[in-house]
Parts: structure tokens; C-alpha cells; sequence
């Protein structure tokens, strides 16, 4: 593709009492905007909880860990049955000799490393069909055979930048549209096997939460996406991509409080020019009594009124959560969003493809 084309996501979910995403101290995190203490869950959590449902969903995923040469050991014994313990990860440990990734006495990287299921596979095969291993073609494997987690969040490779991956997404930290207050629920667990209720609690303790609407943002670029994948599969990566991302959740103490939800609210804004974050829309806090979702939807269809004022039209802008949206295209469920998306995508890689 030569021609840039991102997709936007905005999304509006309010979450009940919960703590899905928690600091240092247990707490739920936070951020100062607008003068105002805001809920926030970090990016990282929620693209966790993204590749979570990519397994779910049998799509694509890879391994984040720090035993990637003892997966790859284990793929060699699979594929060479002749190779005991020692020898297979003996095999491994040349491999990532190789590409230029350190190991150390317990055959581990030094970092989390994200690897697909086809790198290791083909490693193992490479390994086996060649006494002597090539530098360059190790790293090519490397490179290639992309999962759509791999794809989408990229990879950093201390130890030899020539297996970074670009990312071709952005996840933003999502933050409540309007200030939070702090709040902690006390609670007692008593002993079922204790007749003597006068002895009180067998346990007692607090937990941190707060109930929040959050504007969640991320985009896509699609140039990217289709480079890492090799062109291939890229806009049904982009579709299952937003799909989950729209559905997950993380799932800090889910137990505790059952706070699955689903969006309020979402946007879709395919663009040629650049990505836009409409979190400015609440740099001013909402302020409510009568909740805070139908204020939120307005500022941020406000927001995107205003940004038309610096960018350029939009291919195409979906609604899904509001009938009467006036800035876009409204679509009636998830699986019309995600049809119409597809079709957009697909007009321009193929008017790209005839152009070439």
C-alpha cells in the first residue's frame, strides 16, 4: 500500500464498581486531566486482555516469555524424536545464537520475548534441515510468519534491533470522561466451622474500586499491518482486532465484582490523513447527575465536529449505540460495523492492487 489509511476507534463504556486494573498499592489506577482525578486502565492491560480473547477465538496469537528456547527445544523433539533434552535445546540455543539473542544459564532471555507459533515451527524445521545456520535467514524467520498479536503490538528486541517489529496499533490509556472519587469496600468473612458467632470475623480487610465512563481510544494503521502481515489476512486482522477490542475487558478482580460490560458507544473513522484521539472532548470533566453516558456521547461527537475544522474528510465514519448520530453512518449491531469496515478496507487495497 503506498497511499496512508488508519482506522480510528473511539469507544464510551461505563463500568461499574471494579478494579480491573490496579496500581502498586492495589488500588485502582488513576490520572490527573483536566485538573481531575480520572479513572484510568493502562494500555497494556487492555491489549492483554485483547490477545486473551485472540486464543478464545482461535485467532493468531503468539507467546510472550522468556522461555522461547525451551518451546523451541520442544518443537524439535516433536519434529526429530531422536534428539533427547540436552541435544534439542543444545539445537535452540544455536538458533538464538544466531539471531543475535542472548540466553542464560537457564536457557532464558533476558526480556519477555513475543514470538508466533509459525517462527517457532519454522525454526525448528530450519534447524533441522541445516548444519550450518545462516545469520540472515534465521533473522528472516524471524521476521516473518507474523501472529495478528505480533503484528498489531509489535516487538522490541534489546538485544538485536533487527527483530524489532513496528507496531501498526495504538492503544491509548483509557480515562473516565468526568472525576472519580476514591472508594473502598470493607468486608468480613466469617468461619463456617465456628459455632460461636460472638467471636467475630475470621477475616476482615478492604478492597480499592470505583465505578467509572471511560472513553476508550486505539487506532490502526493499516499500511503497517499489511506490511508485517505480507499483505495477507491484513483486513480480516483489522476486523478481529476491532471486534475484541470492542468486547474484552480486563479482568482484575472480576470475581469480586462482576463488572463485564459492554460499550455504550462506538465510533469507527477510516482516514487517509492521520489518527485522531477526541479524548480532548473531556478535558473538561462531564458533570452529571442524571449520568454520564448521553452527556459524553454529545462532547464527543462535538469533538469530532471540530477536528473536521484541521483534517480531512473521513472515507467513512460508523456509529453503533446512537440511531440519530448526524456525523456518520449509523449501523445497527456489531457485525453490520464490522461488515461495513471490511468492505472500505477491501476498496482500497484493491484500488491500490489495480493501480500497481
Amino acid at each position: 500500500m503506498t497511499n496512508n489509511l488508519y482506522v480510528d476507534l473511539s469507544v464510551l463504556q461505563t463500568v461499574p464498581s471494579s478494579n480491573i486494573n490496579r496500581d502498586d498499592t492495589g488500588a485502582p489506577k488513576t490520572a490527573l486531566y483536566g485538573g481531575v482525578a480520572r479513572a484510568r486502565v493502562s494500555s497494556q492491560s487492555w491489549k492483554k486482555a485483547v490477545r486473551d480473547v485472540f486464543k478464545q477465538d482461535n485467532i493468531s496469537a503468539g507467546t510472550r516469555t522468556k522461555t522461547a528456547a525451551t518451546l523451541l527445544a520442544k518443537e524439535l523433539q516433536v519434529r526429530d524424536s531422536s534428539l533427547d533434552d540436552d541435544a534439542a535445546m543444545a539445537k535452540a540455543s544455536d538458533i538464538f545464537a544466531a539471531a543475535g539473542i542472548k540466553l542464560n544459564k537457564d536457557h532464558e532471555t533476558g526480556a519477555l520475548l513475543l514470538v508466533s507459533r509459525g517462527q517457532i515451527s519454522k525454526l525448528a524445521q530450519y534447524a533441522l534441515d541445516n548444519e550450518t545456520l545462516d545469520k540472515k535467514e534465521v533473522k528472516k524467520v524471524l521476521k516473518g510468519d507474523q501472529s495478528l498479536d505480533l503484528a498489531l503490538f509489535g516487538r522490541m528486541v534489546a538485544d538485536n534491533p533487527e527483530l524489532n517489529v513496528d507496531a501498526s496499533a495504538q492503544v491509548a490509556h483509557a480515562v473516565s470522561t468526568h472525576e472519580v472519587v476514591p472508594e473502598y469496600d470493607y468486608f468480613t468473612a466469617l468461619d463456617d466451622e465456628q459455632k460461636d458467632d460472638t467471636t467475630g470475623a475470621a477475616m476482615l480487610g478492604t478492597i480499592d474500586f470505583n465505578s467509572a465512563t471511560l472513553y476508550r481510544y486505539a487506532n490502526l494503521n493499516m499500511n503497517e499491518l499489511v506490511h508485517n502481515l505480507n499483505g495477507t489476512d491484513a483486513i480480516k486482522g483489522a476486523a478481529d482486532f476491532i471486534k475484541d477490542f470492542l468486547l474484552s475487558m480486563p479482568t482484575g478482580k472480576q470475581n469480586t465484582f462482576a463488572n463485564k460490560t459492554l460499550p455504550n458507544y462506538v465510533m469507527v473513522t477510516i482516514r487517509t490523513d492521520t489518527p485522531v484521539n477526541l479524548v480532548s472532548a473531556f478535558e473538561n470533566p462531564v458533570n452529571s447527575d442524571e449520568g454520564y453516558v448521553a452527556p459524553s456521547i454529545k462532547r464527543l461527537e462535538d469533538e469530532y465536529v471540530r477536528t473536521q475544522e484541521y483534517v480531512d474528510q473521513p472515507i467513512i465514519t460508523l456509529v453503533l449505540g446512537k440511531a440519530d448520530s448526524t456525523i456518520g453512518d449509523n449501523v445497527a449491531n456489531l457485525s453490520e460495523l464490522l461488515e461495513k469496515v471490511t468492505e472500505e478496507l477491501a476498496k482500497v487495497v484493491q484500488d491500490e492492487n489495480t493501480d500497481d
